[in-house]
């Protein structure tokens, strides 16, 4: 449907390049208000994207300080079970020629049943910004300074950072699998024919080994746990800015409505040149209002 002007109405415009600028402002703000609708909803939709998305991250850290806490738990109690051998029995130190008999035990698994030696996990040499914030963190510092800390990581190094902590986490998980198999075997060997001497000293060489793989698995969890926490901060200072920007896109399409709603009134006004004028002056307001927020905020 095309809308026309009456030409009585044409003829009290003024017929300069101005006049025929203002008699084209009701369909040009209507254009603008769209758009800028437009923007006000995007911006919205992408808010609760990160918010749902942080929602997720939230969860997964949860299970990650869950297994922090169980392992934590499970060393600890390690520990107490061999405090409480050690003070109520004499433990010698694991020999690995009287274990010979009971089967072939590796260099790695006797280092980690005589000396809790573990396989050691690939260093990952973090990003200054990221480290900083993880520090801020850790530190429980002000959240304004950990949201101008976050600012200063990119998405790409979170992510990457993320996927190392997992990557050692799986590498860890590899080197030690042997090991625990082969304590397994050898301790039920010893339990069906070892000597209760050699059972014991077995025994508090495979409490100290297993609190120190629990220890090293909790770290490993903190890791993970730490990582997926940035990106619960990171995407909810996301969601927050673009919940500012679809407020602001919102008011500034209400002045664009404005100078719709002044422009056409103009038409059947007596005073047509200065609500045109008002008019014109919102829409400009409005589009530089607009351009402010969806460069600058």
């Amino acid at each position: 449907m095309k809308t026309q002007i009456p030409d009585a109405l044409k003829a009290e415009v003024p017929q300069s390049k101005w006049g025929k600028i203002l008699l084209s402002t009701p369909v040009v703000m209507t254009v603008v208000a769209t758009l800028l609708a437009g923007l006000a909803s995007s911006e919205m939709t992408r808010a609760q994207y990160d918010r749902s998305l942080a929602a997720q991250m939230q969860s997964k850290a949860g299970d990650q300080w869950g297994f922090f806490q169980a392992k934590k738990l499970r060393g600890a109690l390690q520990r107490s079970t061999l405090d409480l051998l050690q003070a109520t029995a004499a433990v010698r130190p694991l020999e690995a020629a009287a274990l010979k008999p009971f089967g072939e035990l590796d260099a790695k698994t006797l280092a980690a049943l005589q000396k809790s030696e573990l396989p050691e996990a690939p260093v990952v040499v973090l990003d200054p910004n990221l480290k900083a914030a993880l520090d801020a963190v850790e530190s429980s510092q002000p959240e304004a300074d950990i949201a101008g800390l976050l600012g200063a990581v990119k998405d790409q190094v979170l992510a990457d950072a993320l996927i190392a902590a997992k990557a050692r986490a799986q590498t860890f998980d590899a080197a030690i699998s042997p090991i625990t198999r082969a304590v397994e075997q050898m301790d039920k060997a010893l339990a069906t024919g070892g000597t209760p001497d050699l059972t014991r000293d077995f025994t508090a060489a495979r409490l100290r080994f297993t609190a120190a793989r629990y220890d090293a698995e909790a770290r490993l969890n903190q890791a993970i746990a730490n990582a997926l926490e940035l990106q619960v901060r990171k995407g909810n200072l996301s969601a927050e800015r673009h919940h500012r920007r679809s407020g602001r896109f919102f008011y500034g399409m209400l002045a664009a409505q404005a100078a719709v709603i002044t422009s056409t009134f103009s038409l059947a006004a007596q005073k047509r040149s200065m609500l045109w004028t008002l008019a014109a002056a919102a829409g400009l307001a409005a589009i530089a209002f607009a351009t402010y927020v969806f460069f600058c905020v």
